[in-house]
């Protein structure tokens, strides 16, 4: 039974392993493959220097040369003759084939038998005869299509990537525009890089990025250790395909170009085409070796080679997602930047919109989701704030890596806490939105969506901060009474010791502290044992010692507002304290408590939704000082909220229970984006189910066995017996329940109260582990908090979450 063929990636592999050195026997069991296999490659590269299948003779053709000319010298001089003609022609040169078989020995001589109505019919009809000299079989010429690529710089090499077919045809409708490319600049990739075709130069809009290289392609190359295929430059292409043209049209093969670089290009036939590269250098007399050295595999046209080209973006935009990112340069465990991982969760969004948004995307209901980078890392250490120079001055010389990873990531944490590196780290977090945002709007004019903010791991507190520290222009009636509110309790701190005894309803006490002349503040230092020696009962002087508690908690923990606005008493104190006070109203609580006091900035643009990954804000809120938020708090400019985590991320923390802290409760999963949970979640709450069924019954099993016996009750006396059933005591009867029915005990996760934060919903997801990660979570902490930037379950949270604001829902919703 013949196997199935092995790539061609197979093949260049087993070749590259040879030339490394390695054995028949290495190769075969680093690779899986028999060792004649292998040994039969290697020959084969030996001897044509090409890995792909050579056009091999096959079975010999039943239809020798000699009664093929007979039968096409039949057709030639008896045009009507039929198939059943020939077919009799042929036995009587004692050939016995099938109609088909001579059918297709005419057809490899282009000799066509057609109907009356012109199209092709398997049944032997007239056949149109022609020539003897057209039986060698020829081709047609059609001109290769050109597909445009750009080049990045990795390791020191260029990599070729491919436009998309729709940026590709526009490069290629301006090139053929006539107009001088030196003016012509054409935008690519959504509008986030323009291509100047005159200088074939590639740029990025919204960041620093090094510019790429464009070209026109259409002849490509691979050497033996390329991984993927090579253009050759735009002249020698032209070269080529004049070359292969006139191989084709006048079917000479065998051509030999020389290129730029002195290699040497020949062109066996359309499926077999090499390029050598000479590794010996000119001999004394001056020859050069020809065909020496290592071959490469050539192909024309991009459909030719493998080589994936990615899909095209939808014009329209329908949402603005800045994405501002954590400590350290790095966001990955590839130690990739901002802009490669958000162009990765980009592409993820795409793919899903495609997936579970297809009907609305048809439609023109909805077009897509730009996700652009905010990058803050490199202004803090630019040599603007020379703050990296002064660290390296007193870093120790010792483990000098550990020590660079240590500058470079964790003292983020603590520039963040410094009130001059963290007014840095803000400006640039909301300058950097407002340019991209300004530059934004200038390339699309037509925008008319809305703006959504993401912050990973410390950017999500940076992002909190801001936002917490907005003020909302509209002036809100909510927000105005909290304002109120808290302009009353600093008025309530500045009240004099009589109205405090009033209040505390103890004023009858105002002569004993009169006579010891005592006032506000006084009482504010005396003790519990002060206040027994002046005689006071014990109800009044526990009353008077929580005053006195709340008032010295308030003035340590209190700080002045920020000055975010020319009126800063309209700023609401966001959060809330816990401790609580029934006398005095400390309903509000200034979010500041050991908080670095800055000049936040306003933001040009209200956001519509704020998705937190990886975040740390509730453990800084709580080291902070606050043990709760307010339940009616909301961002003053912000409606929606979401704290998105793994749950083996290390640096992670739920903010939920700092608002519902008297419940115990489990957070949001968030679908898989194949619906349904992982098949080992499932597979556990199974299993959990069942040991707790079980368990139960065999504890009521217990029960019944263990249970005492009831004690017969006694008949009922003469005085009962006589009372009629109307005078008797009613008797409570207890609704039974039916086998099976489930007894109602918590309520749906969803319908619990957890504060406007997220407009009156559930704000704290987790995200669903994989098989893999259960098995040891230590060993996935790390990559668990870089892990969502290629997540398909949080990118479709956000698309969800972005469209269901636009009235627009998933075809399927998952379940």
């Amino acid at each position: 039974m013949k196997t199935k063929q092995l790539s061609q990636d197979v093949r260049e592999r087993v070749v590259e392993l040879h030339k490394a050195g390695e054995g028949y026997k290495k190769i075969s069991k680093a690779l899986t493959l028999h060792a004649s296999t292998v040994r039969s490659i290697i020959i084969k590269w030996k001897t044509h220097h090409t890995t792909e299948t050579l056009p091999r003779s096959g079975r010999p053709p039943k239809l020798c040369s000699q009664v093929r000319r007979k039968l096409v010298e039949d057709v030639t001089l008896q045009p009507l003759t039929t198939l059943k003609d020939l077919q009799n022609s042929a036995s009587q040169m004692g050939v016995h084939v099938h109609t088909s078989t001579i059918c297709r020995s005419l057809h490899k001589g282009r000799i066509f038998y057609m109907s009356s109505d012109g199209k092709l019919e398997s049944s032997p009809l007239i056949l149109y005869p022609v020539s003897t000299d057209t039986m060698e079989t020829t081709m047609c010429y059609e001109a290769v299509v050109p597909h445009w690529f750009y080049a990045r710089t990795q390791d020191g090499r260029d990599i070729w990537n491919p436009f998309s077919k729709e940026d590709s045809d526009k490069l290629e409708a301006a090139f053929c525009s006539g107009v001088n490319p030196n003016s012509i600049v054409v935008p690519v990739c959504g509008g986030r890089y323009d291509v100047y075709l005159g200088s074939r130069r590639c740029l990025s809009v919204y960041w620093d990025e090094e510019d790429s290289v464009v070209q026109r392609c259409s002849w490509f190359y691979k050497g033996d250790k390329d991984s993927r295929y090579i253009p050759y430059p735009e002249n020698f292409s032209e070269i080529l395909e004049d070359a292969y043209m006139q191989a084709v049209t006048q079917n000479e093969w065998k051509k030999r170009l020389e290129s730029p670089s002195r290699d040497l290009i020949i062109l066996h036939n359309p499926k077999l085409m090499v390029h050598y590269q000479p590794t010996g250098l000119t001999d004394e007399w001056g020859a050069t070796p020809t065909e020496q050295g290592r071959p490469r595999t050539v192909k024309r046209g991009v459909e030719n080679i493998s080589v994936e080209i990615p899909q095209g973006e939808p014009e329209q935009i329908d949402h603005l997602v800045f994405m501002v990112h954590g400590i350290g340069p790095a966001c990955d465990l590839q130690f990739r930047s901002i802009v490669q991982c958000v162009n990765d969760f980009r592409l993820v969004s795409l793919n899903l919109l495609h997936a579970h948004f297809k009907k609305s995307l048809d439609g023109g209901q909805i077009g897509r989701v730009e996700f652009l980078p905010v990058n803050w890392h490199s202004a803090l250490h630019a040599d603007a704030t020379g703050v990296d120079k002064d660290i390296q001055r007193i870093t120790l010389p010792s483990i000098c890596r550990l020590r660079q990873f240590t500058n470079e990531t964790l003292l983020d944490l603590f520039f963040y806490n410094s009130p001059t590196y963290c007014q840095t780290i803000v400006d640039t977090v909301c300058g950097e939105m407002h340019r991209i945002y300004r530059l934004f709007l200038e390339r699309n004019p037509t925008f008319k969506g809305r703006v959504s903010v993401t912050g990973h791991s410390l950017g999500s507190l940076i992002l909190f901060d801001l936002l917490t520290n907005q003020v909302d222009p509209t002036g809100s009636p909510a927000h105005k009474a909290k304002a109120s509110v808290q302009g009353s309790e600093s008025r309530t701190n500045k009240k004099s010791l009589k109205d405090v005894l009033k209040e505390l309803e103890v004023e009858d006490l105002g002569a004993v502290f009169e006579r010891e002349m005592m006032d506000i503040d006084g009482l504010v230092l005396c003790s519990e044992q002060d206040l027994k020696n002046l005689g006071i009962p014990l109800g009044p002087r526990k009353k008077i010692i929580e005053y006195i508690k709340h008032r010295t908690h308030l003035q340590d923990t209190n700080c002045p507002p920020m000055e975010t606005s020319p009126n800063p008493e309209l700023t609401p104190p966001p959060l809330t304290s816990g401790t609580t006070f029934n006398m005095v109203n400390y309903e509000y609580f200034d979010v500041g408590i050991g908080q670095v006091r800055i000049n936040y900035p306003q933001l040009t643009f209200h956001p519509e939704i704020f998705f937190a990954w990886g975040s740390p804000i509730g453990m800084f809120l709580t080291v902070r000082g606050l043990k709760r938020i307010d339940p009616k708090y909301q961002f003053p400019t912000c409606k929606r909220f979401f704290n998105i985590y793994h749950p083996f991320d290390p640096v992670a923390y739920r903010i939920e229970p700092m608002v519902l802290r008297e419940e115990e409760f489990e957070p949001m999963l968030i679908p898989h984006h194949k619906g349904r949970k992982r098949m080992h979640l499932e597979l556990k709450e199974g299993l959990t189910r069942m040991g707790t069924d079980l368990l139960g019954s065999l504890r009521v099993a217990w029960q019944t066995f263990t249970r005492p016996p009831v004690p017969t009750l006694p008949p009922p006396t003469t005085e009962a017996a006589e009372l009629p059933v109307s005078e008797l005591p009613p008797v409570t009867e207890t609704p039974p329940v039916a086998a099976g029915e489930d007894v109602p005990v918590n309520e749906d996760p969803a319908a619990l109260d957890v504060g406007m934060l997220n407009g009156g919903q559930r704000f704290d997801y987790v995200l669903q582990e994989k098989p893999i990660e259960s098995f040891n979570e230590y060993l996935f902490a790390l990559q668990s908090h870089l892990c969502y930037w290629t997540s398909e379950d949080t990118a479709l949270l956000f698309l969800k979450e972005i469209y269901q604001t636009m009235g627009v829902s998933m075809d399927q919703p998952l379940q």
